[in-house]
C-alpha cells in the first residue's frame, strides 16, 4: 500500500509552489493529498490558516496520513489542537524563509506574533528542514535571541530540535532549464542582463534604479530585462526604471528588453536561455531560486556577496555593498562591462556550477530522510 502524505502551504508563494511541484517529481508513486492557500493576506494568513482548514477542510485532515509536510508559515501547533488526529503524524516543517531575517524598512517592521507562529511550528514538528545554510543560522540566531527577551527563563534544551535541524534546498529541473546548443544568443556585442525578481522593496530597487541610470547616461552597451512577480503594490521606482530604459534604448539605438511579468513559463525560459547575466542586487534571499534557474539556463550571476548566496557562488560573481552607493554601482558595473567585453571578443562568460542543487542529488537527500521517519516508498524513487 503507498504511503499517503499531507502536505500544508499556508502562504502558496511561486517559490512554495514550486517546492510542491518538485517533491512530487521526485516521488510520484507516494499518495500526495495536498492543501493550499493563495499568497495574499499575509497577516490573516499566518494566524488564520489553521482556523480556515479546521473549518473548511476537517474531513480531509482526519483521514489516515503516513506523514505531515508544512511550511513554516503553517499554524502547526493551532492546527493540532482543532485537528487532534494530526498530532499522531509524524510531522516535517520546511522553511522556504524566516520572519526573523527580513530587512528592515516601513514596509515591513519587526511582528513578533509572525515570528513566533513558526517558531512554535518547528518546536512542535518531528523534523525541521531549511532550504539553505543562511535560512538555518539567521533563524536559529534570532530564535535564540527572542526566547532570552521572553520574561520567563526558558532552558537552552528548547532549541535542540532546531539545533539538529537539516539543509535541503529546493531542487533545480536541469532538464526543464538546459540551454539548447542549436540556439544562439544575440551575435551582437550587447551584453543582455536579466533581473528577475519579486517587484518588491525587499530586493533592493534603490540600489537598481542608480544602476540603470548610470548605464544610460553612459550609454554603455548593456540591454537590461527587468521581469518578475508584481504585485498590487510595488515600489514607485519601478516606473522611473523603465523610463530611463526607454531613454537608453532612444539615445544608443539599442531595442528595449523585457519589461514586466512573462507569464508564460516557456517564454521565460528562453529569455533565461537568451540573456548573459542574471543580475540580483536583493537585500534578502534565502536561496535565491530566480538565480538559481538562470544560472541552469546559462547565465552568468552576479549577486551581493552576502546572504545565501556565498554558498554556491565563487568569489568572481559576488560584489561587495559599499558605504556608498555609487560605489557599489561602479563595482557592478566594472564587472558588467568586464563580460561584455568577453562577449564582444567571442570568449565564453565565467560559469558556475549548482551541482548540489539538482534534482538527483536533492532527491537522494529527501530518500535518506524519509526513510528515517518510516516511510517506505521512497525508496523507489523515480529517475530525474
Amino acid at each position: 500500500m503507498r504511503n499517503k502524505i499531507l502536505l500544508l502551504s499556508a502562504y502558496d508563494a511561486s517559490s512554495h509552489k514550486l517546492w510542491r511541484r518538485r517533491l512530487l517529481q521526485l516521488f510520484p508513486q507516494l499518495n500526495w493529498t495536498q492543501l493550499a492557500l493563495p499568497p495574499r493576506h499575509f497577516n490573516w494568513r499566518i494566524r488564520g490558516n489553521s482556523l480556515q482548514w479546521a473549518t473548511t477542510e476537517l474531513k480531509t485532515l482526519n483521514q489516515p496520513y503516513d506523514l505531515l509536510i508544512v511550511t513554516s508559515m503553517v499554524d502547526l501547533s493551532s492546527l493540532r489542537g482543532f485537528v487532534p488526529a494530526l498530532s499522531k503524524i509524524p510531522t516535517l516543517i520546511y522553511f522556504h524563509e524566516n520572519q526573523f531575517a527580513y530587512p528592515a524598512g516601513e514596509q515591513h517592521r519587526e511582528n513578533v506574533e509572525h515570528q513566533l507562529v513558526p517558531l512554535y511550528s518547528a518546536l512542535c514538528a518531528d523534523v525541521v528542514v531549511f532550504n539553505s545554510q543562511f535560512n538555518r543560522q539567521t533563524f536559529l540566531e534570532s530564535a535564540r535571541s527572542i526566547i532570552q527577551r521572553l520574561p520567563e527563563k526558558f532552558p537552552d534544551s528548547i532549541l535542540g530540535k532546531l539545533q539538529n535541524s537539516q539543509v535541503i534546498p529546493v531542487p533545480i529541473d536541469t532538464r526543464e532549464l538546459k540551454q539548447d546548443p542549436k540556439k544562439d544568443k544575440h551575435d551582437d556585442s550587447i551584453l543582455e542582463v536579466i533581473w528577475n525578481h519579486h517587484w518588491e522593496y525587499d530586493k533592493e530597487i534603490e540600489l537598481l534604479l542608480p544602476l540603470v541610470k548610470q548605464v544610460a547616461a553612459q550609454q554603455l552597451p548593456l540591454r537590461f530585462h527587468i521581469v518578475g512577480e508584481q504585485f498590487r503594490q510595488q515600489p514607485p521606482q519601478f516606473a522611473e526604471i523603465n523610463q530611463t530604459l526607454a531613454e537608453h534604448g532612444a539615445r544608443t539605438g539599442i531595442s528595449r528588453g523585457s519589461f514586466g511579468f512573462v507569464p508564460e513559463r516557456n517564454d521565460y525560459l528562453a529569455l533565461l536561455q537568451r540573456c548573459d547575466v542574471v543580475l540580483s542586487t536583493a537585500l534578502h534571499d534565502f536561496q535565491g531560486l530566480a538565480v538559481q534557474e538562470a544560472v541552469a539556463a546559462g547565465c552568468t550571476p552576479l549577486t551581493p556577496a552576502d546572504l545565501v548566496y556565498p554558498e554556491y557562488l565563487e568569489a568572481a560573481f559576488l560584489f561587495r555593498r559599499a558605504a556608498q552607493q555609487q560605489a557599489t554601482v561602479r563595482h557592478i558595473l566594472h564587472k558588467l562591462l568586464a563580460w561584455q567585453q568577453l562577449k564582444a571578443c567571442h570568449e565564453n562568460l565565467p560559469s558556475a556550477g549548482l551541482e548540489h542543487y539538482t534534482m538527483d542529488y536533492v532527491g537522494q537527500q529527501y530518500v535518506g530522510l524519509s526513510e528515517r521517519m518510516g516511510l517506505t516508498d521512497t525508496a523507489r524513487m523515480s529517475a530525474n
